[in-house]
C-alpha cells in the first residue's frame, strides 16, 4: 500500500514540507555576501537547495526560496561564496538561519569571524574547512523561487582537511546535510565502491 500526494490539492507550505522529507539528504550551501552598499556588513546564511551544475566552466547553484538577503546582495555585487556547513559548527549554521534585519550581520551576531576572500568581496567562514568563491553566472526565477548559478573562480581548503592524494578527505570535513522537517543529518557510515565499467559487467565482474 501507497499513499498518494496531489500537490495541486496541497497547500504550498505543506507539500514543501513533503517534498523535502523525501529529497533528502540535502547539502547545505552556506553563502556569505555583501550589500552593494555596506560592503561592511556581510550576510551569511544556509541554503539546502545546493548542488554542482556544470564542470567546464565550474558553476554551483542554490535556490532562494522567496527573496532573501543572499539573493538581494548577489543581484548587487554580483558575487557569493559558498562555505562548507561543517558537523563542529551545527550551532553557528543553524543559527544563521535565523531572520535577522537586513541590517544586523550574522556574522557578529552568532560570534564567527570572517576572513577576506582572494577573488570575490564576500568574506569567507574563517572555520569553515573549504570554501567557493563565486562571480554570478545568471539567475533562473521559478514561481516564488530563484535559482542562483555562480562560477567558481577560486576555491580554498584547509590543509587540516586535505588527504594525502591533495583531495578534501569527507572524514575531516564532516559536512551537516538537510533532512526534513526539523532535522540534519551528519556524516554516517561512508561506502567507498567504485562504479562498474560496461566492459567488466559483461564479464561478470558485479561483485
Amino acid at each position: 500500500m501507497r499513499t498518494d500526494f496531489d500537490p495541486s490539492a496541497m497547500s504550498p507550505h505543506a507539500f514543501y514540507r513533503l517534498l523535502t522529507s523525501v529529497v533528502v539528504p540535502r547539502p547545505i550551501a552556506w553563502v556569505s555576501t555583501v550589500p552593494g552598499d555596506h560592503p561592511e556588513r556581510p550576510n551569511l546564511a544556509p541554503h539546502s537547495f545546493f548542488s554542482v551544475s556544470c564542470v567546464q566552466p565550474p558553476i554551483v547553484q542554490f535556490t532562494s526560496v522567496t527573496r532573501k538577503d543572499s539573493l538581494r546582495n548577489v543581484e548587487e555585487t554580483g558575487q557569493f561564496v559558498v562555505n562548507l556547513a561543517p558537523e563542529g559548527l551545527f550551532k553557528e549554521i543553524n543559527d544563521t538561519g535565523t531572520d535577522f534585519p537586513s541590517d544586523v550581520s550574522e556574522f557578529g551576531a552568532v560570534g564567527l569571524e570572517p576572513e577576506p576572500s582572494l577573488r570575490v568581496r564576500p568574506p569567507r567562514v574563517a572555520a569553515s574547512p573549504a570554501a567557493l568563491e563565486c562571480e554570478l553566472h545568471s539567475l533562473l526565477t521559478l514561481g516564488d523561487s530563484t535559482v542562483v548559478f555562480g562560477r567558481v573562480v577560486h576555491a580554498v581548503v584547509s590543509e587540516e582537511a586535505l588527504a594525502k592524494d591533495g583531495l578534501p578527505d569527507i572524514e575531516r570535513l564532516r559536512p551537516l546535510s538537510r533532512l526534513g522537517r526539523d532535522e540534519w543529518g551528519t556524516l554516517g557510515e561512508v561506502l567507498d565502491k567504485p562504479r562498474i565499467r560496461w566492459r567488466d559487467w559483461q564479464q561478470g565482474e558485479r561483485s
